[in-house]
C-alpha cells in the first residue's frame, strides 16, 4: 500500500464529515507534490511505517523558511489515547528544528477537542479568524491560529 494509501485509509476513519475537515484525495496527492509538503506516517506502535506496518496516524506538513505548518492530523479512532497524537506532534516538531524551523503552526477549529493535546505539545494561540469554517449543517465556527517555538 503507497504512503498516499495509508493516509487517505487514516483520513477516512479519523475524520467526522459532519466537520468537513478531510481533504480529498486529489487535495493531498497535489499538496505532495509540491516541494515542501511532506507526510510523517507512524503505526501502533508509534514508529515511521516500513514493511507492511499500517498507518495508524499521519501529519501532513508544510515547510517555509524559519517555519513549518501542520496542515493535518488524524490518528485512526479505535487507538486513540494511546499517545500518537502526541508522538506524531513531537516527531513533526524535531524534523522541523532540524530542518532549520525556529516556530510551528496549526490552525483549527474553535471547539475541536485536540486543543488539549496542542496546549499539552507547548503550543499556544496567536490569532482567530472569525466564522472561518462551515459545517455540514450551515454552522460557522472561528479559525484558532497556534504557535509553538522550537
Amino acid at each position: 500500500m503507497s504512503e498516499l494509501d495509508q493516509l487517505m485509509a487514516v483520513m477516512e476513519a479519523a475524520f467526522d464529515p459532519h466537520w468537513r475537515e478531510a481533504w480529498t484525495r486529489q487535495q493531498v496527492e497535489n499538496s505532495l507534490a509540491m516541494p515542501h509538503t511532506y507526510a510523517i506516517l507512524l503505526d501502533a506502535e508509534g514508529e515511521p511505517i516500513v514493511g507492511t506496518n499500517i498507518a495508524a496516524g499521519f501529519i501532513l506538513a508544510k515547510r517555509a523558511p524559519g517555519e513549518e505548518e501542520m496542515l493535518l492530523i488524524g490518528v485512526r479512532p479505535e487507538l486513540r489515547g494511546r499517545g500518537l497524537g502526541r508522538k506524531l506532534i513531537e516527531t513533526f516538531a524535531r524534523l522541523a528544528l532540524d530542518g532549520g524551523a525556529e516556530s510551528i503552526f496549526l490552525e483549527m477549529r474553535a471547539n475541536n477537542p485536540a486543543e488539549t493535546l496542542y496546549r499539552d505539545c507547548g503550543f499556544e494561540p496567536v490569532g482567530r479568524r472569525i466564522d472561518y469554517y462551515r459545517t455540514a449543517d450551515g454552522t460557522r465556527l472561528d479559525a484558532i491560529t497556534f504557535a509553538r517555538k522550537l
